[in-house]
C-alpha cells in the first residue's frame, strides 16, 4: 500500500463506481454510435452477432489485465505490464505506444462521432469540414475540462453514464417494442444464409474495438480506491454493461432499417434507425445521446489515456516537450488527437485502431504466458486463448481492408514502423546517458 493511507486521502480517490463510469465512459461512445454501420456494412445480417463474439473475445482478453493490475496497480497500467514482461526496452517502448496511439485513435474516433451526429437533423453529417471541425472543439472542451482537476472528470462521468445508460436502454427497449407493435420481425434475416465468414471475422475485429476502453481502467490505479479489488471488479462490470447495451441496440438497428440500412447510414446508423420508428424526435434524441456519450467519453478518456503517457515519459520512453509547462501529457494527448481527428475520417480511424490494438494485445498476452504467469498466478488457457482469438479476427480483418482500402493498411504500417523506428532510436539515446 503506498503512503497515502489516510482517510482524507482515501475519500479523494476514485470510487468503484466512478471508475466503472469512467471505464463506461470511453467505452460507450463512438464504439456504439459510428461503428454499428461498418459492422454491418461487413457482417450483413449477423453483425449484431458480432457484438456479441466481440464482447466474448474483450472478456477472454479481460482477464491478463485484471490479474496484472490487481496485482500492480499503477497510472500506467500496460506500460508498466509490458515493462515486467519485456524489460524496459525496445518491445516494451514500441507496444506501450502501440496502445497509446490506439486510444489517441479511439480519441479521434469519438471527436468526429460528435461532429457527424451534431450535423445528422441538417443534413450535414458527410461535410469534410464540419465534422472535423467540431470534432476538434470537442476535443478542446474536454481537455479544459480535465484541466479543471480530476473531480470534475470523476463527478460528470457518473451523471454522464447514467444518461448514457439509461438513454441507450430506452432507446433500444423502444425500438424493440415498436418493431413488435408494428409486427415487424426480429433479426428475420439472420439464419437465412450461411454467414460471409470473413466479413464476419473481420467485424468482430471492429466490435473489439468498441469495446476496448475498458483497458483504461488499468491506469487508474493510483487513483482508485482499494485498487487490488476494485480494478477487476470494475472491468468486469464495465465490459458486461456495454455488452447488454451493444446487443439491445443492434437488434434494434435491425429491426428498424436492417443491416443494408445500417450500411448505407454507416457512421450514423443509430440515428437513422431512430428515424422510421420515432420520426424527427426520436433522431433528436439520439443525437442528444450521443453529444453526451461522445463528449463524456473524450472527458474520461483524454484523463485515462494521459496517464499512460505520463507513465511512457517516467519510463524514459516517450518524448517531453521542450518547454517546461505543466500538465504536458494531457497537452501532448489532446494535440495528438486532434491532428488524427483532422487528417482522418471515421473509417480510417476505426481500422488503424484495431491493427494497433489487436497487435498490442497479442504482445500484452504473449508476456504474460511467458514472463509473468507464475509471478501472477495466472491460468495459460485464457493467454493462450486470447492470442487465438486476436489472431482469428486480425488476419481476416487485414485481408479485407488490403482488398478494399490498400491506403489505410499503408499509414497503419507506416505509423507502426515509425514507431518501432523512435523506441530504436530512444533506447540507445537513453542507454548511452545512463551511468554506468
Amino acid at each position: 500500500m503506498t503512503g497515502n493511507g489516510s482517510s482524507n486521502g482515501s475519500d479523494q480517490r476514485i470510487s468503484l463506481a466512478g471508475s466503472v463510469a469512467l471505464g463506461t465512459g470511453v467505452m460507450i461512445g463512438a464504439g456504439i454510435f459510428a461503428l454499428v454501420g461498418q459492422v454491418a456494412g461487413l457482417a450483413g445480417a449477423w453483425f449484431p452477432v458480432s457484438f456479441a463474439a466481440g464482447a466474448a473475445v474483450v472478456a477472454v482478453s479481460a482477464y491478463a489485465y485484471a490479474r496484472y493490475s490487481s496485482a500492480n496497480p499503477s497510472s500506467g497500467g500496460i506500460a508498466m505490464l509490458l515493462k515486467d514482461a519485456y524489460g524496459p526496452g525496445v518491445a516494451a517502448g514500441t507496444f506501450s505506444l502501440f496502445m497509446y496511439v490506439s486510444m489517441v485513435v479511439a480519441e479521434s474516433l469519438l471527436a468526429r462521432t460528435f461532429g457527424t451526429y451534431l450535423l445528422t437533423p441538417f443534413g450535414l453529417q458527410d461535410s469534410v469540414v464540419l465534422v472535423p471541425l467540431l470534432g476538434i472543439v470537442a476535443i478542446v472542451l474536454a481537455t479544459v475540462a480535465n484541466l479543471v482537476g480530476n473531480h470534475l472528470v470523476e463527478g460528470s462521468a457518473l451523471a454522464t453514464a447514467i444518461i448514457k445508460i439509461v438513454g441507450i436502454a430506452l432507446l433500444a427497449i423502444a425500438g424493440l417494442v415498436a418493431a413488435a407493435l408494428s409486427g415487424d420481425g426480429m433479426l428475420s434475416d439472420v439464419g437465412g444464409g450461411s454467414p460471409p465468414v470473413l466479413g464476419l471475422l473481420a467485424s468482430v475485429a471492429l466490435c473489439v474495438i468498441a469495446y476496448k476502453g475498458f483497458t483504461t481502467i488499468t491506469n487508474q490505479g493510483d487513483d482508485i480506491r482499494d485498487p487490488e479489488r476494485n480494478l477487476p471488479r470494475s472491468i468486469g462490470i464495465a465490459i458486461a454493461l456495454c455488452a447488454v447495451l451493444y446487443l439491445l441496440i443492434a437488434v434494434s438497428v435491425d429491426t428498424s432499417i436492417g443491416a443494408d440500412g445500417a450500411a448505407d447510414a454507416r457512421d450514423y446508423a443509430l440515428a437513422q434507425a431512430a428515424e422510421p420508428l420515432f420520426g424527427g424526435w426520436g433522431v433528436g434524441i439520439t443525437v442528444a445521446v450521443a453529444v453526451v456519450a461522445t463528449l463524456s467519453g473524450l472527458l474520461a478518456s483524454l484523463y485515462s489515456v494521459s496517464r499512460l503517457y505520463a507513465m511512457l515519459q517516467e519510463m524514459g520512453q516517450a518524448p517531453t516537450l521542450p518547454v517546461r509547462m505543466s500538465r504536458q501529457p494531457l497537452l501532448i494527448t489532446a494535440g495528438a488527437a486532434i491532428i488524427v481527428t483532422a487528417a482522418l475520417d471515421l473509417t480510417q480511424i476505426a481500422s488503424m485502431g484495431v491493427f494497433l490494438y489487436l497487435s498490442m494485445d497479442v504482445a500484452v498476452q504473449w508476456g504474460v504466458l511467458r514472463r509473468l504467469r507464475s509471478k501472477l498466478n495466472a491460468r495459460r488457457w485464457p493467454l493462450v486463448l486470447t492470442i487465438l482469438l486476436d489472431l482469428a479476427i486480425l488476419i481476416p480483418f487485414t485481408i479485407v481492408k488490403i482488398r478494399d482500402d490498400p491506403l489505410t493498411v499503408m499509414v497503419a504500417a507506416a505509423v507502426a514502423a515509425a514507431i518501432l523506428v523512435a523506441q530504436v532510436v530512444t533506447v540507445r539515446l537513453r542507454d548511452k546517458s545512463s551511468p554506468g
